[in-house]
């Protein structure tokens, strides 16, 4: 995942006073899991499909 998207997921979390945790479990994934796909260490089909939904739900483009 590039760092700006990085930065983009953490800045909107910011604006809805979100935490990872929150996220996590909108996603019905662990915490770890979802730092590691915002942190570029998992990059397969099932990650890319997370990316997707975390774009949607934080509206993300």
């Amino acid at each position: 995942m590039s760092e700006n998207l990085d930065i983009q997921i953490r800045t909107e979390l910011r604006k809805r006073k979100m935490t990872f945790t929150d996220l996590a479990k909108l996603l019905d994934i662990s915490k770890p899991y979802l730092s590691d796909i915002v942190n570029g260490r998992r990059d397969g089909k099932k990650a890319k499909e997370y990316i997707i939904r975390i774009k949607y739900i934080l509206g993300i483009e």
